[in-house]
């Protein structure tokens, strides 16, 4: 996705969520930059495929009158308390949006405009809530390298191809996909669709795909099965899993994503080296291989301490790294 398509979608989230009441179509035409330069025509594809896009995030765009009392006039807005979220638990549908504007706040000039189009909003007299923006701040990062790709592929409806490992294993494999959609499901990325290897869904998570996301076919070259839910879609597929209670050490100031994740934290702990402070983290996980992943993250910041296996996996996945043999 380019940046400007990135600031443009951004700038429209802010602008429907700042707004105390519903937004004219006109009103973000004129606002919104990269709308209005575009003939009616033109804006009127560009700005439905905006909002297909978000949606298919799982941003709640809603459709409702501008005064209550008069229903000749419609506009949009996305309700506040869809961004108003606890500190741990996300629904599929908040990580998705928090995960879009983590992805675009990151990028320094982005931010500036997102300042820049808080102005423009403001000069066009526009009720500005600015408290509503803060929830906007990135706490689920995508920082997958598939991500932005795999996305893209998704909303144009183009098969993909990647080299996948799964958990546990050391070697890839090619697979081929038809991807239905981008979710979130325990803190992690995937890509749900119709695997064209083994001819049923599938859901990859992103995090594994290792190099480049290439397509794999003509955009538009495949439909979504009509009525398709991808949100149980991908509930149905995840294994069920038995929970596992790890224990690891993490340097002080580091690994926030764990502490977060931590039944204890116990500070001042005993560690593998004198450098700085340690603290014993006591994590819940459904998954040792997915811990053990976070484990080797953290670059010498976070030490697997049980169970055996978290340590084992740990050992082997840092053994292959250095090219020794344990």
């Amino acid at each position: 996705m380019t940046a400007w398509k990135s600031e443009r979608l951004l700038n429209l989230v802010i602008m429907l969520l700042v707004s105390r009441t519903y937004v004219t179509k006109e009103r973000i035409r004129e606002v919104i930059e990269g709308y209005d330069k575009r003939n009616d025509e033109a804006f009127e594809k560009m700005f439905e495929r905006d909002k297909e896009e978000l949606r298919a995030l799982g941003i709640p765009i809603e459709l409702g009158h501008v005064d209550k009392f008069f229903e000749d006039e419609q506009g949009y807005r996305i309700k506040r308390d869809a961004f108003e979220l606890p500190d741990i638990d996300f629904t599929p549908d908040e990580a998705a949006v928090l995960g879009l504007a983590a992805r675009v706040w990151q990028h320094a000039g982005l931010a500036s405009a997102t300042s820049s189009a808080l102005v423009k909003l403001k000069a066009a007299g526009l009720d500005v809530d600015r408290d509503a923006l803060d929830a906007l701040q990135p706490r689920v990062v995508a920082d997958e390298p598939a991500f932005n790709d795999m996305w893209e592929m998704t909303i144009s409806r183009t098969p993909v191809r990647f080299d996948y490992r799964r958990a546990g294993a050391t070697e890839v494999v090619e697979r081929h996909l038809e991807p239905w959609g981008v979710v979130t499901s325990r803190d992690r990325w995937y890509v749900v669709g119709h695997d064209r290897d083994r001819g049923e869904p599938r859901m990859f998570r992103l995090s594994r795909i290792a190099g480049k996301v290439l397509p794999d076919g003509e955009a538009g070259s495949f439909e979504v099965p009509q009525g398709t839910d991808v949100r149980a879609l991908t509930s149905s597929l995840e294994p069920r899993r038995t929970s596992v209670t790890a224990t690891v050490l993490a340097r002080k100031g580091s690994a926030a994503l764990l502490r977060r994740q931590a039944g204890e934290v116990v500070e001042s702990v005993d560690g593998p080296d004198d450098l700085s402070p340690w603290d014993r983290l006591t994590v819940t996980t459904y998954a040792v291989e997915e811990l053990a992943e976070d484990v080797l993250a953290h670059l010498g910041d976070v030490v697997a301490v049980e169970p055996p296996p978290l340590r084992d996996l740990v050992t082997a996945r840092l053994t292959l790294l250095s090219g020794t043999t344990a």
